[in-house]
């Protein structure tokens, strides 16, 4: 592994995938085909559905989504659009490329979510792909009172540092980008730094016992370790998969939405009141 990123990001009983494993994410052309597919199916029903006869959906829950390394919203839209077919409200993060620092794009987002509670009355749910669920991570664990419950989608919470080489040459970019002076990109402090082991730990702490936690990932995934996608504090859901394809493949949608209707009934189930006898 090349010293770019620190080594305590990698702990023991993790890897990078191997050279080979990049080939996996070539379903991805299966994946979006599949969700295009299931889109032209339900678009021909709808248009066969008399319009009085339509069920108006309301948009109910908050959902913020943040896209994965090197990605923006766009590639999330697909996701959005289903959930908005839910009954979900969904929110961007106003993320074009996610190249920058964590923690600054996690403070970013952080007053956002405080923009959007104080407008909806009522905590968000994130969900977050790859970087962009590490990011969830530390945000619920930093501002329970803001974060309901956040699903993770092929996100290496354990090992950061345990994803392709692929990746690590992009870092490793972006960190020479930074040296001669171009804004807005991650810097070696980002990577290897204190600024890097503050966003680690953050991603660590526990979470308040309201906050819930999903971890979606795949063995068949062809850039992280997928041992390190699962957080012993969350609720692990096996896909098949590619990790890029995890954004649009709709067998996955479906599960993140279960998760987001499991954690928003966690949330409001009343609590019980156990009253000791004399």
């Amino acid at each position: 592994m090349s010293n770019t990123l620190a080594p305590w990001l990698l702990p023991d009983g993790y890897a990078a995938p191997a050279l080979a494993a990049l080939l996996r994410e070539g379903s991805i052309v299966t994946e979006a085909g599949r969700y295009a597919a299931r889109r032209g199916v339900q678009g021909a029903a709808r248009r066969r559905t008399p319009y009085a006869s339509r069920a108006a959906v309301g948009t109910n829950e908050p959902v913020l989504l943040i896209p994965g390394f090197l990605a923006g919203d766009w590639t999330l839209r697909a996701m959005a659009a289903d959930l908005r077919a839910r009954g979900f409200r969904t929110y961007r993060s106003h993320i074009a490329a996610n190249i920058g620092c964590t923690l600054g794009s996690a403070t970013t987002l952080e007053n956002r979510i405080e923009q959007l509670v104080e407008r909806r009355g009522e905590r968000v749910q994130i969900v977050g792909h790859s970087l962009g669920g590490m990011i969830a991570r530390g945000l619920a664990a930093r501002r329970p009172d803001l974060v309901a419950g956040i699903v993770t989608m092929g996100s290496p919470m354990r090992a950061p540092a345990a994803h392709h080489a692929a990746l690590t040459r992009g870092v490793r970019a972006l960190t020479r980008l930074a040296d001669v002076g171009v804004p807005g990109v991650m810097s070696a402090d980002c990577v290897a730094g204190e600024c890097a082991h503050l966003s680690f730990t953050e991603s660590q702490e526990p979470l308040r016992h309201d906050v819930a936690m999903t971890n979606i990932y795949s063995r068949r995934d062809g850039i992280v370790d997928w041992r390190a996608c699962i957080d012993p504090a969350g609720q692990a859901i096996e896909v098949r998969a590619s990790h890029i394809g995890m954004a649009v493949d709709p067998r996955v949608i479906e599960h993140v939405t279960a998760a987001l209707v499991r954690h928003r009934a966690a949330d409001t189930a009343p609590s019980l009141t156990v009253v000791e006898s004399a």
